[in-house]
């Protein structure tokens, strides 16, 4: 299965995404009223800046407290962010996923961000497709 095929599959509400400069009490109240994980930082809604989580807040608030809270998103943000595309395949991005102990990855384009792929994502649309190989292996045995 490629990642195409995973975007396809997931409700369209697009990439969620913020702005370098908002405050992270907003990415907090973000994730939080639409129940993700993770927004992109994009200053264009196209690009990737960063990515920022519940668990980079998480760290900073352990480390700095709440003063972290009203600082600028870009100053937390995970700035190195691993990207995929369109082409590759559900087993790859797994793996990098799990190497990487990350839970998103941003679809590109070129340079275009398109979609935003979770590891929740990754393994629904895995195991639809070992549901589907099991069910034609089992009408092979049976003759169907």
């Amino acid at each position: 299965m490629r990642v195409h095929q995973i975007l396809k599959s997931k409700a369209d509400d697009g990439v969620v995404t913020i702005q370098p400069g908002a405050i992270v009490s907003e990415a907090a109240a973000l994730l939080s009223a639409r129940r993700i994980g993770s927004v992109v930082v994009s200053p264009d809604g196209r690009s990737v800046a960063g990515i920022l989580s519940e668990r980079d807040i998480v760290r900073e608030v352990a480390r700095r407290g709440t003063v972290c809270l009203a600082s600028p998103v870009e100053d937390i943000m995970t700035r190195e962010v691993s990207v995929c595309a369109m082409t590759d395949g559900a087993d790859e991005i797994l793996q990098r996923m799990t190497e990487g102990r990350f839970r998103h990855l941003p679809v590109m384009e070129g340079e275009t961000m398109v979609g935003l792929i979770s590891i929740g994502d990754v393994v629904k649309a895995r195991l639809s497709e070992l549901a589907m190989e099991k069910d034609a292996l089992e009408g092979m045995i049976m003759g169907h």
